[in-house]
């Protein structure tokens, strides 16, 4: 029997509607659902705390967007439960399954008959007068900005070795994952998403010649907030944030979790980057 849970972006009828049907398909062949928050409106379901629905599932569905997405990927925090995800959002990077793709891949699911993409994470730490604040895993990105459109000053170092001061609104350190997301914004390059690697990208940097690099997954990224630097968050993923003081110092490295995403078979990366990003069709496509 599987075990199949459900993760929704909060407030979204299309989600619950969806989740309903899909919980009443699970169930008459055999499977077990379970959800957190939403339980009470999904018909079949078994309610769990979300934070222990990890603990009862065997797969876990995300209806939403990449921002859901995201969100289960941290509550799995590093167990190794594939994620299928369902995109009722805007681009849908992360969620790139459609909703009439659903029904036919939860039929290979229930047989034990699919196929996971292995996403790397990156692990943060920081710390503050030798005291750590934040330690957590991100599937995207680690962002150091500052506030009311000043420039900050971040000292960057890779493995230990002096890199640069960068004088910018910000810093990216970013997955393969997260290279289509606030990193391209910042003209960070496009990552096959299995490569692994991290990229280092600074936000509209003073000195133009500052540029995005990208830089081995053995590597270490170490982020310490200049003296005398004020109004400065730290935002991982581009939901959970903190704010930051002048000799903070953030510690960004690959993580030992993974995070598994179901493939559609017969959809390919290129394929989900020429509808998301609206690139030129084959002239014999259109």
């Amino acid at each position: 029997m599987k075990r199949i849970g459900f993760v929704l972006k909060p407030g979204n009828p299309g989600a619950l509607k969806l989740a309903a049907e899909l919980s009443a398909w699970i169930a008459e062949r055999g499977g077990k659902v379970y959800s957190g928050k939403d339980a009470e409106q999904i018909p079949l379901s078994s309610a769990v705390p979300q934070d222990k629905l990890p603990e009862h599932i065997d797969v876990l569905v995300v209806l939403g967007g990449d921002g859901t997405m995201l969100s289960a990927a941290r509550l799995l925090d590093g167990k190794n439960i594939p994620i299928l995800g369902v995109n009722l959002g805007g681009l849908g990077f992360l969620t790139a399954i459609t909703v009439k793709e659903v029904i036919p891949l939860l039929e290979r699911i229930l047989k034990d008959d699919f196929k996971t993409e292995e996403r790397m994470m990156l692990s943060v730490e920081l710390r503050r007068a030798d005291k750590t604040v934040i330690s957590s895993n991100v599937l995207n990105d680690v962002i150091v900005r500052g506030g009311a459109a000043r420039l900050v000053r971040l000292e960057a170092r890779i493995n230990k070795e002096y890199v640069n001061t960068y004088r910018a609104d910000g810093l990216i350190v970013a997955t393969p994952t997260g290279s289509t997301a606030y990193s391209l914004s910042a003209a960070g390059p496009i990552l096959y998403p299995t490569i692994h690697s991290i990229i280092v990208a600074p936000i509209c940097p003073f000195n133009l010649t500052n540029r995005p690099m990208v830089i081995p997954d053995w590597m270490t990224v170490d982020v310490t907030v200049s003296p005398g630097q004020t109004n400065i968050q730290l935002v991982l993923d581009g939901q959970a944030g903190v704010a930051l003081d002048s000799g903070d110092a953030i510690k960004i490295k690959r993580a030992d979790a993974s995070v598994y995403l179901i493939k559609y078979e017969g959809k390919s990366y290129f394929d989900i980057l020429r509808e998301r990003l609206m690139w030129e069709l084959k002239a014999d496509s259109k």
